[in-house]
């Protein structure tokens, strides 16, 4: 799971967001083992506090769980959660701004949705 970071978000973010896309893609399954926050540290050359905080979002959301002792893991129900979280975000982010700019537009029910399939 390596890859570089960018000055775009905050550290804890991306490594946050690595390793939701990984359980999204399939890259992690559930109970797959993901790396400690030292191992995200050294990987990622930064302070396990900051690799800490983003993997902690993901305990906080149920996406992860510890064994104590033995590390992190994907919980069994991750990729619902986070599909269902990113179908939410999805929605707000881009369809309520689109709909409302087609209301501004005039453009119909019916024309939008044949502009998303495609067709003029």
């Amino acid at each position: 799971m390596i890859y570089s970071l960018t000055n775009e978000k905050p550290i804890f973010q991306q490594i946050r967001e690595r390793v939701e896309d990984a359980i999204l893609d399939g890259q992690l399954q559930p109970e797959d083992r993901i790396p400690s926050t030292n191992e995200f540290a050294k990987e990622y050359q930064i302070n396990p506090a900051t690799a800490g905080k983003g993997v902690n979002e993901l305990v906080d959301k149920g996406v992860i769980y510890k064994k104590r002792g033995v590390g992190m893991f994907v919980h069994p129900n991750a990729r619902e959660i986070l599909v269902a979280e990113r179908k939410e975000n999805f929605l707000q982010q881009h369809i309520e701004p689109l709909k409302k700019e087609a209301r501004r537009l005039g453009i119909s029910n019916e024309e939008l949705q044949k502009m998303l399939q495609g067709g003029q």
